[in-house]
């Protein structure tokens, strides 16, 4: 070959190559956030976007941040609406809200303005109320003095909610709800709400259990709903979102929208965002079903054999009878729901473990809490933990810190550097490294935990395992992840 057309071919292979290197490198690359598209409707100082009765809402300066109906600012003969200026049509709605004692409240969905009944002149009131609370309860009796389709979540004289939270939730968190088999948490306590609006349904999640799904295109609105009453607007296609005073102290915060095209469909919509796997990693959830069963087992605390040396040293019959009985509890308490690995926080319930071991490896995995308080983790080898919580509401101290190290002991720093959490019912992405008993952590791309020891929690004295399972923690409240990926190294 000529020695001219020999460069030539040379340097066209060299520049193939670093094109090729581009093109993988951009391939390979992972976002290290995540982007829902939320926008707040509440500023956290004043009603700016918001109208109706302005004078019986607004902010404590003593509560920052918080909503709070006022009822003894409401004027007389006028209802105590407060309803976005801005007009929705499909949307999610997330907010936070705290009930006072027997309190009631409503939220308004697509009504056509702040001085008429939203539920019946809007498309629906989806009720807030202290469910336990002596008014609508009667504890002694055990018996609701309310129709089922009053109490909270439900759509008002129309479908009821989900009441059967009796007998389900761990001993220390049972205590928190109000009572009624109701999911809303005590006066003066907080509670999550997810509530999803498409078309003529509607779905609400409150400290993420799902207690109303309903579709109202199954009811004219002429007298054929389970109250008797008319509802005019029962099939209104957009209006404002409002809150609904009923002459109670109510408080709200963190409230935020997401708008949906005419054309989105329940069940297709956000919070699922399934990923691809990044260059070189294995996807352990993305959104199928089949990946429960192939890609994790359950783990089971009987006998301590959620611990590594526990599980190593029995026999292999052993190992098989204790696995069948945590992947019983798995299908019970592990689910995919819209998309999502979703554990109910039940009692009974337990981790989730990979089926392979790891030694060093990374990993990306999307997470997010949906109560207040709520409280999990990652196990790395077998081992707690990688802390996820509440930031903002419990310890103001960030997730992803090594929780269980020993720091006065030891020097390893047990807290995340900073809070990187994104709200309670928002998606947070976890990038873990581990190389050795080094961990690295970074949530929502800052970091978090810069190359600590994690410590042997079940064994100080011993180093940690070479290779083992990581898992999901359950802490007893429901929580949901997506989006993971793990790689040897």
């Amino acid at each position: 070959m000529h020695i001219k057309t020999l460069v030539a071919v040379s340097a066209g292979l060299v520049l193939s190559g670093c094109c090729a290197f581009k093109c993988c490198e951009e391939r390979c690359s992972y976002p290290a956030t995540v982007d829902e598209g939320f926008v707040s409707l509440f500023n956290g100082f004043d009603l700016e976007g918001w109208e109706g009765a302005v004078g019986m809402y607004g902010v404590d300066p003593k509560e920052p941040g918080v909503l709070q109906c006022f009822p003894d600012r409401q004027v007389k003969g006028q209802p105590g609406n407060l309803i976005t200026k801005k007009q929705y049509g499909n949307f999610i709605l997330r907010f936070e809200f705290m009930m006072p004692e027997n309190g009631n409240n409503g939220l308004g969905i697509r009504t056509p303005s702040a001085d008429v009944d939203a539920a019946y002149h809007g498309m629906c009131e989806l009720q807030l109320l202290d469910d336990g609370g002596s008014a609508y309860y009667d504890k002694a009796a055990k018996k609701d003095k309310l129709k089922p389709y009053q109490y909270t979540g439900s759509v008002y004289g129309i479908v009821p909610s989900l009441r059967d939270n009796v007998g389900k939730q761990l001993g220390w968190k049972d205590k928190n709800f109000t009572g009624g088999g109701s999911y809303v948490r005590k006066p003066g306590m907080w509670n999550f709400a997810e509530v999803k609006v498409i078309g003529s349904e509607i779905e609400y999640y409150l400290n993420g259990y799902l207690i109303t799904k309903a579709d109202v295109s199954k009811f004219k609105g002429d007298g054929d709903t389970p109250d008797k009453r008319k509802h005019p607007g029962l099939h209104n296609k957009r209006g404002h979102i409002g809150w609904l005073g009923h002459g109670h102290n109510v408080k709200w915060k963190n409230i935020r929208i997401k708008e949906l095209p005419c054309c989105a469909k329940m069940g297709e919509v956000c919070p699922k965002q399934a990923m691809k796997a990044p260059c070189g990693f294995e996807t352990y959830f993305n959104g199928c079903e089949s990946q429960l069963e192939k890609m994790w087992k359950g783990v089971t605390t009987t006998e301590k054999f959620d611990r590594p040396l526990v599980r190593q040293a029995a026999t292999a019959e052993k190992r098989a009878a204790m696995q069948k009985e945590a992947d019983e509890l798995m299908r019970k308490h592990w689910s995919v729901r819209n998309g999502n690995l979703y554990f109910d926080g039940f009692k009974g319930g337990y981790s989730l473990a990979t089926r392979k071991d790891y030694g060093d490896f990374e990993m990306w995995a999307d997470w997010r809490i949906m109560s207040i308080t709520g409280d999990s983790g990652l196990y790395l080898r077998g081992l707690p933990q990688v802390q996820i919580w509440d930031a903002h509401n419990q310890w103001h101290i960030g997730s992803g810190g090594l929780y269980n190290n020993n720091y006065k002991k030891t020097g390893n720093i047990s807290k995340a550097l900073k809070i990187a959490d994104r709200q309670v019912g928002d998606w947070n992405r976890f990038y873990v490294k581990m190389v050795g008993d080094k961990v690295t952590v970074k949530l929502n791309g800052e970091l978090v935990v810069d190359n600590v020891s994690l410590e042997n929690l079940w064994d100080r004295d011993k180093p940690i395992p070479a290779c083992e399972q990581i898992e999901l923690q359950c802490h007893g409240d429901p929580l949901e992840w997506r989006n993971i990926f793990i790689r040897s190294l």
